[in-house]
């Protein structure tokens, strides 16, 4: 029997990313489940626990830092593993989100998904 494969939440408002992205990880074992903003992605990740998150930061309803912030005060939400997807460079990130215990900050326009898939495995040592 094969070992079961980490779980995923993208947290991601633009459909057409989050979708190739679930599909890429899919495709490499990966479970993986969608929420368009940072409202859904919280009631996901408490719903299904993940192993990791792939957070986007501008989205409607909620932020991606705002959503991050409200995980972190969660005593549950301390140790999830997060890597912020996002298209906005690291100068143009709020501050906050350097207190907020990121395992990478990764800009979407610089990397294929099979770099982001690379990325993930790294983190998660799979």
């Amino acid at each position: 029997m094969r070992p079961t494969m980490p779980t995923i939440a993208i947290i991601e408002d633009e459909i057409a990313i989050a979708k190739l992205y679930k599909l890429k990880l899919e495709l490499e074992g990966f479970g993986v489940e969608i929420a368009g903003d940072g409202v859904e992605g919280l009631r996901l990740i408490e719903k299904i626990q993940p192993d990791l998150v792939l957070l986007d930061l501008r989205m409607p309803r909620m932020s991606g830092d705002e959503m991050l912030m409200k995980l972190r005060a969660k005593s549950w939400g301390t140790s999830v593993r997060v890597i912020i997807l996002t298209n906005l460079s690291r100068q143009e990130a709020p501050a906050s989100l350097r207190f907020l215990n990121v395992e990478r900050y990764v800009v979407k326009a610089n990397h294929t998904p099979a770099q982001i898939v690379a990325i993930i495995r790294e983190v998660l040592h799979v």
